[in-house]
């Protein structure tokens, strides 16, 4: 029986594989319909999904590790059952900021927007303003919402950089803006990207978690076979207009690279999960210290959905 499921996700080009198998056909070949929105914020989505307005978020790790600590960005009325249970990517994370900043270090003293302080990748931005001679709390951290609206508030003068993920960081580059650094530089295992539900919803829709891991399975395995890129290339310019011809190449390039993009059968890794607590226990709620990456993941869908 086919069973809608309602995924939030944020802008980007990660949901390329979500964009393949909705053209192939292979939700519906596993039985689910896929309903997709596009998130404006980590607190937005952390809401909606609390409330069971959605079913399934394509989120930041790090922000299942915030709302289940009780952290995130915007009070909850009670500790959810956010879990994550299947990977998504590594991720990329790039400082892009306005022409005339040459280097992380011209950033302290400035406006730089995030999605929101204390969430999601945030942390990875703290990381990599520290690494460039930026000390905390040398800069003003301003809220804007996902990398769309965060790329904008930068393009429009509003803000010295933030932090951009594909296709952003090559749209910023294709237009002047400065890549002053990228999260690979210093950082060589994180968990980026990772599905995530509320563990009530799961455990009542065994079949539809399976169904959408299979199909996202089945568009992840196409997107990264070299003899797609070029039809996977058009497919991610039919869903994202933004991105435009000549910077889809080297969107692809970082998409499709084991360190900074998909994760191969969309695994897990827990050395990446161990950056992130890791880095949520240096930036985050002082003397919180975060050490036990199973807390956050259940897998056992995910290897039923492999095992048929």
């Amino acid at each position: 029986m086919t069973q809608t499921v309602k995924l939030i996700a944020f802008p980007g080009a990660p949901n390329l594989p979500i964009f393949v198998a909705q053209e192939k056909g292979w939700f519906a070949k596993h039985d689910v319909e896929l309903a997709i929105t596009m998130t404006p914020s980590s607190a937005y989505q952390a809401e909606a999904l609390a409330k069971g307005e959605f079913d399934i978020a394509g989120t930041a790790f790090d922000n299942v590790v915030a709302y289940t600590e009780g952290q995130g960005a915007v009070a909850l009325p009670e500790t959810p059952d956010f879990f994550a249970f299947i990977g998504a990517t590594q991720i990329e994370l790039a400082i892009i900021a306005q022409p005339d900043n040459e280097a992380v270090a011209d950033l302290a003293g400035k406006s730089l927007a995030l999605d929101a302080p204390g969430t999601g990748f945030a942390f990875v931005f703290y990381h990599m303003l520290e690494k460039g001679g930026v000390a905390p709390g040398s800069y003003e951290r301003v809220a804007v919402g996902a990398t769309p609206q965060r790329w904008e508030s930068v393009k429009a003068g509003q803000h010295a950089a933030t932090m951009t993920i594909e296709p952003f960081t090559s749209i910023a580059a294709a237009q002047g803006f400065k890549v002053l650094a990228k999260s690979t530089d210093t950082i060589s295992d994180y968990q980026g990207g990772v599905f995530a539900a509320r563990r009530s919803w799961a455990a009542q829709h065994p079949a539809a978690v399976k169904g959408f891991i299979k199909a996202y399975l089945d568009g992840l395995a196409w997107t990264l076979d070299p003899a797609n890129r070029e039809e996977a290339s058009q497919i991610l310019l039919r869903n994202m207009p933004d991105i435009k011809p000549g910077v889809v190449g080297s969107v692809m390039n970082s998409l499709l690279s084991p360190r900074s993009g998909l994760t191969p059968k969309a695994e897990v890794t827990i050395e990446g999960i161990r950056t992130v607590l890791d880095l949520r226990t240096r930036y985050g709620k002082p003397g919180a210290s975060l050490t036990d990456p199973h807390k956050y993941i259940d897998l056992s869908y995910y290897n039923e959905a492999l095992g048929g």
